[in-house]
């Protein structure tokens, strides 16, 4: 999921000049991590399709928010006791014995599908900060 915006640079650096360095970041931080919650409420919900044991949806983790390579950054990844981490690149793209699990694609559907609600929770985000 990415947007295309011409003059970021400048958005940025009037932004960083009218708020602050750090007060844009946090704005930041908080944007991020509200498109993360609008990604990972849509990821859980199309993982309910197939769920077994549910250890999957337990285990969908969201990090802190990072800077890597410059960029402002969360990680959605799967974390805890039942090791799912290890299965779920196996389930979104298959095996060569199981080409296409129930779950195939489920990933890449969900990114689709939330992609604009991403963007508005984001917008609204960024508005109640400045």
């Amino acid at each position: 999921m990415s947007v295309n915006v011409r003059g970021q640079r400048e958005l940025i650096a009037d932004l960083e000049r009218r708020l602050g360095k750090e007060r844009t970041q946090q704005i930041s931080d908080r944007a991020l991590k509200k498109g993360a919650q609008v990604f990972v409420r849509e990821l859980k919900s199309q993982f309910e399709a197939f769920k077994d044991t549910g250890a999957s949806i337990e285990e969908i983790t969201v990090s802190n928010p990072m800077s890597v390579a410059g960029v402002r950054t969360i990680k959605i990844h799967w974390r805890g006791p039942k090791g799912r981490f290890r299965i779920i690149h196996l389930n979104e793209w298959g095996t060569v014995k199981n080409p296409n699990p129930r779950g195939k694609g489920v990933i890449a559907r969900t990114m689709r599908n939330a992609e604009n609600a991403y963007r508005q929770a984001v917008i609204q985000a960024i508005r109640e900060g400045v």
